[in-house]
């Protein structure tokens, strides 16, 4: 499955580099992560990840295959 969670503002590199799994692009104000989310697990740990990172999760979407 193929994700796209996008977060407010310009995440800095060092932070994006704490998703190694996931690609990014800045747009609109808003930084968003995709790529291959392998499980439910997986996607839960990613969420807990940008809250630990203090990243506010503006939206989060499976996208078509």
């Amino acid at each position: 499955m193929r994700y796209e969670i996008r977060v407010e503002g310009h995440v800095s590199e060092t932070l994006t580099n704490a998703f190694p799994e996931m690609e990014h692009v800045v747009m609109s104000g808003q930084t968003v992560l995709f790529g291959t989310v392998i499980d439910e697990a997986h996607l839960y740990g990613l969420l807990v990840r940008c809250q630990s990172l203090g990243l506010r999760v503006m939206e989060m979407r499976q996208l078509p295959e």
